[in-house]
């Protein structure tokens, strides 16, 4: 038996998988948002209901962890997460203490893209670029099934780049989290959709509703979004040259960006002809968790 949670901002989802990687229980709570502490203990708390869902004594069960950021190689302390109340914070050693035994923690992009290039979308393919568009921007670049890390444990953080060949309204762009203005995540996360949205429409309406409000603000608004995607997704495979490019994360679930983005990114990449796929994730929602399940 296996544990997998999921943190995300706004959620934390729980698997429990038996060796054969069969689903015995799942559980999904509320993430306390800005309270570090109150993490802690939500994810205490859900590894318990998930033992319970499926009769499971404590027995040491191991537990991965998909956290939005990554572990420093350097201090061992959490850094690049959206969610900042993880900045800086032991969270290997607190969780491993709250829960009795021991975790490994992994980017959540990286989970991902290992769970959907071992049996999911990019399964087969050589080089699979996984994308997190959600609450945060994040990505992970695997090859035959294997997340590169990199020696900063960075590999994939293109959410961070700034937005490729901007142009002058978008320049400097808005304030990302990380001190630096125009970050990729500032425009393509949910946040960032639904901020642009309200700046040019002067409307408030969450990402995810955008596509069925089916106004002219809020197609113009997707309009944006798939052209900036693009030129985002186009800068990755002139660096990476992927098999595949797997979407997760809430947006992901926009249908049209399957055919519209693909159309639009040959203007920016530098070939004669594109071959890499851009694919929605076959396990959905489970991706994450599933990939965190597997981390042990």
């Amino acid at each position: 038996m296996r544990i997998g949670i999921d943190l995300g901002g706004t959620k934390i989802e729980g698997i429990l998988l038996d060796d054969q990687g069969s689903e015995k229980a799942r559980h999904k709570i509320a993430t306390p948002a800005g309270d570090y502490a109150g993490t802690i203990q939500a994810i205490t708390d859900l590894v318990a209901i998930l033992e319970q869902l499926s009769n499971l004594k404590h027995n040491e069960t191991p537990v991965g962890i998909g956290i939005p950021g990554t572990v420093s190689p350097a201090t061992s302390l959490i850094k690049n997460a959206n969610s900042t109340c993880l900045i800086g914070q032991d969270m290997n050693r607190d969780l491993a203490k709250a829960l009795k035994r021991p975790v490994r923690l992994a980017n959540d992009a990286n989970c991902f893209t290992v769970s959907e290039a071992t049996d999911g979308a990019g399964a087969g393919a050589n080089l699979v670029f996984g994308v997190i568009l959600g609450t945060g921007v994040g990505g992970c670049l695997a090859i035959k099934g294997k997340a590169i890390k990199g020696i900063n444990g960075i590999t994939g953080e293109w959410g961070h780049n700034p937005l490729p060949w901007a142009t002058d309204d978008e320049r400097p762009g808005p304030q990302c989290y990380c001190g630096l203005k125009g970050c990729i995540e500032t425009f393509l996360s949910g946040p960032g959709l639904a901020a642009d949205y309200e700046r040019e429409s002067n409307q408030v309406c969450k990402a995810s509703e955008l596509v069925k409000l089916g106004s002219h603000a809020s197609k113009a608004a997707l309009n944006r979004y798939e052209n900036r995607l693009a030129r985002a997704l186009a800068s990755v495979i002139n660096i990476l040259d992927p098999d595949i490019i797997v979407l997760g994360g809430g947006l992901s679930n926009i249908s049209q960006l399957y055919e519209s983005i693909p159309s639009l990114w040959d203007q920016w990449v530098f070939s004669d002809h594109v071959d890499t796929r851009l694919s929605e994730n076959i396990h959905g929602a489970s991706s994450g968790v599933r990939g965190a399940a597997w981390l042990n």
